[in-house]
C-alpha cells in the first residue's frame, strides 16, 4: 500500500510550477493563488522528480525549455513513477510540434505562450479533478485490498458497520443463537454466513432456509425429514434440513413468514436440540446453531410466537440501512463494481463526481442489494442514473466545470438535509462547514429547508 492512505482534502490541492523565468513564475503563481490554489515554485526540475509523486494531490506545470533537466525529460520521469499524474507543459511557438508529441507520450495538456491566466487555471482545474478521481479510486482499492476477511464481506468505515463487525467477531465462536434484524437488502444472509465462517462451526454445513419460500404442506418434512412410508409419496428415508446441519449452522431467513403451527415445533427443536422425523418416534440429537433473520418487528407481530422470539433472541444483531451510512456508499459501490468486473469480465468505468453525487443523493430503499444492481449496470455500461430530480443530469458529465461542481454540491447538500429531516444544524455539522457557509451555499444553489 502506498502513501495515498491519507484522506484527500481540497486544501491539499497544489500546483508545482517549474520554470526558470522568475518573472513568469511570479505572475503565474499570483494568478493561480487568486483562484484559491496552492502553488509551489521550482527553478530546478530535479526537485519535482524527487517528490512523493504517487500520493501527490496536485498537478505539475512545467516549461519545456529549461537548463539542466528540460520539461520533456521531467515528464518522462514523472510518468514513469505514476502515469496518472497530470503534467501540463508550457511551450514557446517553436515547441508546439514537440508538445503535441509529448501529449501522445502522456502529457495532460500544453499551453502555448503567450496565454491568458484564466486559460492556465481552466486546464489546471480539470487536471486536479482528474487527479482527485485517480487518488480516490486508489484509496478505495487500498482499503479493499488491505482489509481482513470480515471487513471485505461487510464493507464500510461508518461507526455502525464497524460496531456490527465487532459484534460478529465477539459472538461468532460461541454457540449462542442469534436474531438478525434489518430492512430488505441490507445483507442479513451475509451476516449469518460470517457468523458461521468465522466461528468454530465453519467446517460444518451452513443450511439456509427461506421460510417465505417453502410451501406450508411440505414445511415440516423439509425441516425435520421423514421416514419411508410416512405419507403418500414418501418412498424412502429423507434427512431434513435441521439434521443435515448437524455440526454447523441453520439460517432461518424471513422467519416472520413461518406458519404458526410450525413455530411451536421449531421451538421444541431449539429447546431440546433434537427432532423427530415424520413417521418416526425416535429422537435425533441436533448439534446446531440457530441464526434467524427478520425484516419486521417480531415482538409486536400477532402471527409470531412470543416464546419463540425470546428463544431466538439470545443475541440480536441489527444491520444499519444504507441511507444512514452514506459515507460508506462510494467505498461499497467500488467494492461491488469490482465484483461485477470479475463476473462480467468488463473494466470499471471512471466514477465521476456527478455519478458519486447521484449515489449519495439517492435514498436506497433496496439498500445494498439495490446498490449491487446499480454497480452491475454501471460496469455493463447500462446505467444512466436514477431518473429522479436528485440524480437527474448528474451522470452525463456535461456542462462547464463550475456547473458540474454546483450540481455535485447541490446533490450532496440536498441529500444531507433530507437525511437530517430538514434540520440545518446537524447538516452543517456533518458537512464540516459553518452555519453561515451552509446558508450561503443553499442560497446560491437554490436549496431550501422547512426546519432550522
Amino acid at each position: 500500500m502506498d502513501d495515498t492512505s491519507s484522506a484527500l482534502r481540497p486544501q491539499d490541492r497544489v500546483v508545482h510550477l517549474v520554470d526558470d523565468d522568475a518573472d513568469l513564475r511570479h505572475a503565474l503563481k499570483q494568478s493561480l493563488e487568486l483562484e484559491g490554489l496552492s502553488v509551489i515554485c521550482h527553478t530546478d526540475a530535479e526537485d519535482v522528480a524527487d517528490l512523493p509523486l504517487r500520493s501527490l494531490y496536485g498537478v505539475i506545470v512545467s516549461d519545456i525549455r529549461m537548463p539542466g533537466m528540460d520539461g520533456l525529460t521531467l515528464m518522462r520521469r514523472i510518468l514513469g513513477v505514476d502515469p496518472t499524474l497530470p503534467v501540463v507543459l508550457i511551450t514557446g511557438h517553436g515547441d508546439v510540434q514537440m508538445a503535441v508529441e509529448a501529449m501522445r507520450a502522456g502529457a495532460y495538456d500544453f499551453i502555448e505562450k503567450p496565454f491568458a491566466a484564466n486559460r492556465l487555471f481552466s486546464v489546471v482545474e480539470r487536471a486536479l479533478e482528474k487527479r482527485r478521481l485517480v487518488l480516490e479510486n486508489r484509496l478505495l482499492r487500498n482499503a479493499l485490498e488491505g482489509s481482513d476477511d470480515l471487513s471485505s464481506r461487510l464493507v464500510g468505515r461508518n461507526p455502525a458497520i464497524q460496531r456490527l463487525r465487532a459484534q460478529i467477531a465477539a459472538v461468532a465462536d460461541t454457540d449462542a443463537d442469534v436474531l438478525i434484524t434489518g430492512e430488505t437488502g441490507t445483507g442479513k444472509e451475509v451476516v449469518a454466513r460470517a457468523l458461521h465462517d468465522f466461528g468454530s462451526r465453519s467446517k460444518g454445513n451452513f443450511v439456509a432456509i427461506n421460510c417465505a419460500a417453502l410451501p406450508a404442506d411440505i414445511f415440516e418434512s423439509e425441516l425435520f425429514g421423514h421416514e419411508a412410508g410416512a405419507f403418500t409419496g414418501a418412498q424412502k428415508l429423507r434427512i431434513g434440513k435441521l439434521e443435515h446441519a448437524n455440526g454447523g449452522t441453520v439460517f432461518l431467513d424471513e422467519i416472520e413468514s413461518m406458519p404458526i403451527d410450525m413455530q411451536a415445533k421449531l421451538l421444541r427443536a431449539i429447546e431440546g436440540r433434537s427432532i423427530e422425523r415424520l413417521g418416526s418416534n425416535r429422537q435425533v440429537a441436533l448439534d446446531v446453531r440457530f441464526v434467524a433473520a427478520t425484516k419486521t418487528d417480531l415482538i409486536n407481530n400477532p402471527s409470531f410466537r412470543t416464546d419463540l422470539y425470546y428463544r431466538l433472541n439470545v443475541i440480536t444483531l441489527e444491520i444499519p440501512v444504507l441511507r444512514e451510512r452514506r459515507d460508506d456508499i462510494p467505498l461499497l459501490f467500488f467494492h461491488l463494481a469490482r465484483e461485477a468486473r470479475a463476473r462480467y469480465r468488463r473494466e470499471i468505468p471512471d466514477v465521476t463526481p456527478q455519478i458519486e453525487a447521484g449515489l449519495l443523493a439517492h435514498d436506497w430503499p433496496g439498500n445494498v442489494r439495490e446498490l449491487r444492481n446499480v454497480a452491475d449496470r454501471f460496469v455493463l455500461g447500462m446505467w444512466s442514473g436514477f431518473g429522479s430530480d436528485q440524480g437527474a443530469g448528474l451522470e452525463t458529465g456535461t456542462g462547464h466545470l463550475s456547473e458540474r461542481v454546483d450540481a455535485f454540491e447541490r446533490a450532496v447538500i440536498a441529500a444531507e438535509i433530507k437525511r437530517n429531516g430538514g434540520a440545518l444544524k446537524p447538516t452543517y455539522e456533518s458537512l464540516g462547514i459553518s452555519r453561515k457557509g451552509l446558508y450561503e451555499k443553499m442560497r446560491r444553489l437554490g436549496l431550501s429547508s422547512e426546519k432550522e
